[in-house]
């Protein structure tokens, strides 16, 4: 199985709402695509529905070191930062997430 049907397996679960098994999937797609960018986003979310948020927070970092000017990655940042009461730090990868948002570029 390639990370592509593992990820897509992975959001099948994530939609019943069974967050372990969408995390089991999503990781398994990483093992075979450490880069594999929207497997990190999945396992995130999930993790972060899971109440990980530690883990979340890893992941996220794994995320923006191989993606740095992903906008998806600092909004995931960001509100794991709000998650923890760390609202400077939130704000600081909300001005990031936008500056790098391609909807924000195109409205200015």
């Amino acid at each position: 199985m390639d990370a592509r049907a593992l990820l897509k397996l992975g959001f099948q679960y994530f939609a019943q709402k069974d967050y372990e098994k969408a995390c089991f999937y999503f990781n398994k797609a990483l093992e075979i695509d450490d880069h594999f960018i929207p497997a990190y986003s999945a396992l995130c979310e999930a993790l972060n529905r899971m109440g990980e948020i530690e883990k979340a927070l890893n992941v996220v970092n794994t995320w923006l070191s191989l993606a740095s000017k992903d906008a998806k990655a600092h909004f995931a940042l960001a509100r794991l930062y709000v998650q923890k009461g760390l609202i400077e730090q939130a704000e600081k990868e909300m001005e990031i997430a936008k500056s790098l948002s391609p909807l924000e570029k195109s409205n200015k």
